[in-house]
């Protein structure tokens, strides 16, 4: 296993440069994909071989069911490291594995709580309004997904506003956005060092939601008046863990619709700030999947044969 076992652990590092900078010169359908795509893959690197660490401080304690011959003095100097690392890596998987538990159960529980109180009421239709003077808005995705709006937050916007409100939300169903919240938030829990990726996904999904809205409307100018008049009288509400109306850096948001339509490439080009933190990530990010595997590979052949036919 030797070093390989524990690059995939510090290899999300490389991607915290496009993290800044996609946010900001990627179309955000891009950025959100990309970004999303960069966690998830690093992640699972990283949970693969902390492990594969289990596995080898596991086999160092006394009583565990697993073969004898794998606590063997020529397998411990076959397999580095296993007596510090391999036992701390206990905790932290299962530190990792309660904190991916909880996102998963609060997740459900206030999608299952949203939908049980709105199905109890006799509007049924695809717009949820309550009758609520706090100003809020979000999606709520399911089977039929359906938006949520106060009517606090119509009462402070004109038509023209509501429609790109609403737009705003659609999309945010149609494309599934609160799926890639939630794989970049397990993430997050799976490597902290992944966490700088949420707040860009949250970012990208928020301007892409917004182009969708600017598209629906014909008017960039409603959209963002939209989004800063919804900011302003939302900022003392509560928010939930969907995707809402008011959500994100909203002053940057409202730049972004008040200029032209972002070029939608499907790469940065090479010679750009951005261009290079890309290859930089795909480059971390394949060289993660590769140390993995060959961990993974080493500790199965070493295992293997240490095992008693």
């Amino acid at each position: 296993m030797g070093v390989f076992v524990f690059l995939p652990l510090v290899l999300p590092l490389t991607a915290l440069p496009i993290a800044r900078l996609a946010e900001r010169h990627l179309h955000p359908r891009r950025a959100a994909r990309l970004l999303t795509a960069v966690a998830v893959i690093l992640a699972s690197c990283s949970t693969l071989c902390l492990g594969l660490l289990v596995v080898v401080g596991t086999a160092q304690l006394p009583g565990n069911p697993l073969p004898d011959g794998w606590s063997d003095p020529e397998v411990r100097e076959a397999v580095p490291h296993d007596q510090f690392f391999g036992k701390a890596a206990i905790l932290a998987l299962l530190m990792v594995a309660t904190a991916c538990v909880c996102v998963v159960v609060r997740h459900r529980r206030f999608h299952a709580l949203a939908h049980r109180t709105l199905d109890s009421g006799p509007d049924r239709s695809e717009v949820a309004v309550l009758r609520d003077l706090s100003p809020y808005a979000y999606a709520l995705p399911g089977a039929p997904g359906r938006i949520v709006v106060s009517t606090g937050m119509l009462a402070c916007l004109d038509p023209a506003e509501r429609e790109a409100l609403l737009a705003h939300e659609r999309a945010h169903l149609a494309d599934r956005h609160h799926r890639l919240l939630l794989a970049v938030r397990l993430a997050g829990c799976a490597n902290p060092l992944l966490r700088p990726l949420m707040s860009a996904v949250t970012y990208s999904t928020e301007r892409w939601a917004d182009e969708e809205a600017a598209r629906v409307t014909g008017d960039r100018r409603t959209a963002a008046r939209a989004v800063g008049k919804a900011a302003l009288v939302s900022r003392r509400a509560s928010a939930p863990p969907l995707p809402a109306f008011a959500a994100g850096p909203v002053p940057r948001r409202v730049a972004a619709l008040l200029g032209p339509v972002p070029p939608d490439r499907r790469w940065p080009p090479a010679l750009t700030p951005t261009g290079v933190a890309a290859y930089v990530a795909a480059a971390g990010t394949a060289l993660s999947a590769l140390s993995a595997l060959d961990a993974a590979i080493a500790l199965f052949l070493v295992l293997e044969a240490a095992t008693p036919l």
